[in-house]
Parts: structure tokens; sequence; C-alpha cells
């Protein structure tokens, strides 16, 4: 059974991915860059959080403007669109077990 200190490193983990993913994309526009920069800065922060409640709670709330941001961006390409939606999915998954 993982833990939530787990659930979170590998949603870090995948937030991690998507942010370098937008970074290399060519199509991605500044907002989805800086709503991704705040998602990883949040996955960062619960990581190392004493309260993991909290943490969870701010880093799904900066994944669900990620989600946002990338359904709305139209000059993304599919697999970046995919590892943003994939590190969402990821937070979501570790809330629910919390």
């Amino acid at each position: 059974m993982t833990t939530t200190a787990e659930r979170l490193r590998a949603a870090g983990a995948k937030t991690d991915i998507a942010l370098a993913s937008v970074r290399a994309d060519q199509g991605a526009s500044p907002v989805l860059i800086a709503v991704m920069g705040e998602f990883a800065t949040k996955a960062e922060k619960a990581t190392h959080s004493d309260d993991e409640r909290t943490a969870v709670i701010e880093f799904e709330q900066a994944g669900d403007s990620a989600k946002a941001a990338v359904e709305a961006d139209s000059g993304v390409s599919d697999a970046t669109r995919q590892a943003v939606l994939d590190a969402h999915l990821a937070i979501c998954v570790a809330k629910a077990k919390l």
C-alpha cells in the first residue's frame, strides 16, 4: 500500500514531466507556462509539507488550473496536453486516497 507522501512524490514527478514538456513546446502560450510553473511549485511544496491535507488541496487546485489552461491552449501539442492531463489525474488520485 502506498502512502500519501509516495503518491504526492509520484504526482510531483508527473508534474515535472509536464512542466518540461510545456516549456519545450513551441506552441505553448505564456499563460500555460506560468500556470504550469505554479503547478510545479505547489507540487514541490506538497512533497515537503507537514500538513498533507492542505498541501494536497493546494496542489490539486493548481492542477485544476493547469488542466483548464492546457485545454484552452490551442497551440500546444497533443503530447504536451496529455502530459499535463496525466499530472492533473495523478494529483486527483492522490487526493482521493487521502
